[in-house]
């Protein structure tokens, strides 16, 4: 989903009232999936997902999870083939096997096939015809839940209490929202919780003396930038684009024009630098990041469990 997220998402006021009428077609699909008769498969299924919409740090956790248990289980990423997030696909293809049909089904019946034991799917907690064994979801410690309304009065694609269906809880961010984690709690007191945050794998590559100019086209930009802080960069000029944004010629053109006039040093993520043609890529460093999970035996013991 292209978007760049409405700060009306973030507390309820006037507008996300106004809009909450429309927020009953939601809950209609949502019910409605629900009625699917589910369909099981001979491959272990993990799904990690979000109840709120984009920028909660999926792709970043199924690689983890790959790295986890790619010694032990023959496993592969399920993504579904969506035209905008060819960025997320790409990332995937260089971590491990990939199957990315425009349905999810289709996929896993594929890897079935293929004799892999365990499909990890980067989203798909919505569609509810799938009996996964492990489900996941994802949060970001400084959006929890937003207004708490379901899109488009508020970012949420479905109820926070379905939570209680889940098997974890992931947070990813550079502070620890213990409220976010009490509101978890409430809804479902068994709820595992865990805690990421982003390290640079590449910081010895940069000159944290020169001052840089940031761009990026992710679900949670603030994410980016409070990493880049966090780590001495000298952020003097930012450019926010939506989510899964394709950069076009011209834009990148001006961005290279901006850096040259103030001699600054351009920067963005993985995913935004993977969008960029060879030309386009000239000139542009990428900040590459690994995801740091807290209590990693504690994640690990509790991903045996269901497989």
């Amino acid at each position: 989903m292209k978007l760049i997220k409405p700060k009306f998402w973030l507390k309820k006021n006037l507008i996300s009232f106004f809009l909450y009428p429309l927020s009953i077609t939601t809950y209609a699909i949502n019910l409605f999936k629900k009625l699917s008769s589910k369909k099981n498969f001979n491959i272990k299924t993990i799904c990690v997902g979000n109840l709120y919409v984009g920028g909660t740090g999926k792709t970043s956790l199924v690689i983890e999870i790959h790295k986890i248990l790619r010694k032990k289980f023959k496993i592969v990423f399920i993504k579904k083939n969506y035209v905008d997030q060819q960025d997320e696909i790409n990332l995937l293809k260089k971590k491990g096997n990939i199957i990315y049909k425009k349905k999810r089904l289709d996929s896993l019946s594929i890897a079935q096939n293929k004799n892999f034991e365990i499909a990890l799917l980067d989203d798909g907690l919505q569609q509810k015809n799938i009996n996964y064994d492990l489900k996941i979801a994802c949060f970001n410690s400084d959006e929890g839940f937003g207004n708490g309304y379901l899109l488009p009065a508020g970012p949420l694609r479905e109820s926070v209490n379905q939570l209680k269906n889940c098997h974890i809880a992931f947070i990813n961010g550079e502070k620890k929202n213990f409220n976010l984690i009490k509101q978890i709690k409430l809804i479902n007191k068994d709820l595992k919780i865990f805690n990421g945050r982003y390290e640079p794998l590449n910081l010895e590559k940069f000159n944290l003396n020169k001052e840089y100019l940031m761009f990026c086209g992710i679900g949670n930009p603030q994410e980016f930038e409070n990493t880049l802080l966090k780590y001495k960069f000298k952020v003097k000029h930012k450019m926010i684009y939506p989510d899964h944004y394709k950069i076009s010629k011209n834009e990148i053109k001006n961005l290279k024009e901006i850096a040259k006039k103030q001699g600054l040093t351009i920067i963005t993520t993985e995913k935004d630098f993977l969008r960029l043609n060879k030309n386009e890529k000239k000139n542009v460093r990428y900040l590459k990041v690994n995801l740091k999970i807290e209590n990693i035996n504690e994640f690990k013991k509790i991903l045996i469990k269901y497989l």
